[in-house]
């Protein structure tokens, strides 16, 4: 049995199946997912799991070297955004609009729902190398 980290077997074996420049997502319970992108879903109830506690597990194992938000997060949930800006602080990062948020969900290659009920917080995250240069 895993001793530490993700014990979520689907979880664990996509995030460990990562190859540099795949992309995934973390999102609430409401988000749409394409038809055709694997869905790894936590949620259990509204707030269980939550997008920090869900993206605090991923980034303890998932090297990311980009992230994409939608630009409604400014506004809607500052508070978010400040905790997703102190988890990725040296990481590049863009701001889209909502619609073009779910428009690139296209290509990711899985999705991580949580059972995160505030406004937009979801996340498109760039698989990164986990070795120096």
């Amino acid at each position: 049995m895993k001793k530490r980290g993700i014990i979520n077997a689907r979880l664990a074996g996509l995030i460990a199946g990562l190859g540099h420049k795949d992309e995934f997502m973390i999102a609430d319970g409401g988000m749409p997912i394409p038809k055709g992108v694997e869905i790894v879903d936590l949620a259990l109830c509204g707030g269980v799991p939550t997008f920090r506690q869900t993206m605090d597990a991923v980034l303890d194992e998932a090297e990311v070297e980009f992230y994409t938000v939608a630009e409604e997060i400014v506004e809607k949930n500052e508070v978010l955004l400040s905790y997703i800006r102190e988890k990725l602080p040296d990481v590049e990062s863009e701001m889209v609009s909502h619609v073009e948020l779910k428009e690139r969900t296209k290509n990711i290659k899985f999705a991580v729902r949580t059972g995160e009920f505030t406004p937009y917080p979801n996340i498109i995250l760039r698989a990164g190398v986990a070795f120096p240069a």
